[in-house]
């Protein structure tokens, strides 16, 4: 009977020790990582809600443009343009309060960003993330080439100094509202290419609307996830 309790005992002291290493070990694999995470994440500047530009000059500007200048965007520019493009409203309450609407509020759109040439931002891949405003660098590499090889030889993307490329995960929206969800993802995209085209003009920049690329090479350029289709591309920079 002793030598059983001994036993249990010291079975029991394992289990805690055990307990304890793993633990120990899952949250400083939490805080590594975590920490490696951070070191790619970059705050973008705080987004401006009054413009020099009214909203009636911007409609009327708007163009779409195929032929940009060297000359590089500003970090502010394009924390301006993301922001338009999806970000939370400076007043929001909720998550659910952004700059676009979408349909359950379920946003199923995700931007990634091709940056060639913005001041103070290394040439790279990066993605958006509203929450906080800030875009997350996932690759240390100019892809404007291979992206416009993928949207079959347009050489203005190699131009302009950024592409945005908007995917969508469609489960989002369809499994709620079915097959018409497909239609409410389309539909959001619009809102989304208009904020920018608009945003742009109110910054003095343009861009285009590009519909025409291979998927599944944009797809590869960007390294998505299965779940993810491309549906958009936006140049943007200064008309040439």
């Amino acid at each position: 009977m002793k030598l059983r309790l001994k036993l249990s005992r010291l079975t029991l002291r394992g289990l805690m020790v055990s307990f304890i290493l793993n633990s120990t070990f899952f949250v400083l694999t939490i805080f590594l990582s975590g920490e490696a995470k951070g070191e790619k994440m970059i705050k973008l500047p705080k987004p401006e809600t009054k413009g020099k530009v009214s909203l009636e000059e911007a409609i009327n500007r708007r163009s779409s443009v195929r032929n940009y200048s060297s000359k590089p965007l500003t970090l502010i520019q394009l924390s301006q343009i993301l922001w338009a493009a999806g970000g939370k409203r400076v007043d929001a309450a909720t998550e659910a309060s952004r700059t676009i609407p979408s349909a359950g509020a379920l946003y199923p759109l995700e931007i990634f960003v091709l940056a060639g040439k913005v001041e103070d931002l290394k040439e790279g891949l990066y993605q958006y993330h509203h929450i906080d405003h800030s875009i997350e660098l996932l690759r240390e590499d100019d892809l404007r080439k291979e992206l416009s090889r993928s949207a079959w030889g347009q050489d203005f993307l190699v131009q302009a100094p950024v592409d945005l490329v908007v995917v969508a995960e469609p489960s989002r929206t369809t499994g709620v509202y079915g097959e018409r969800g497909e239609r409410f993802i389309q539909i959001e995209v619009g809102h989304l290419g208009q904020n920018v085209s608009l945003q742009a003009e109110a910054l003095g920049l343009s861009t285009c609307a590009v519909g025409a690329f291979d998927d599944d090479g944009v797809s590869k350029v960007l390294g998505l996830k299965k779940d993810l289709i491309p549906l958009y591309i936006l140049p943007l920079g200064y008309r040439k």
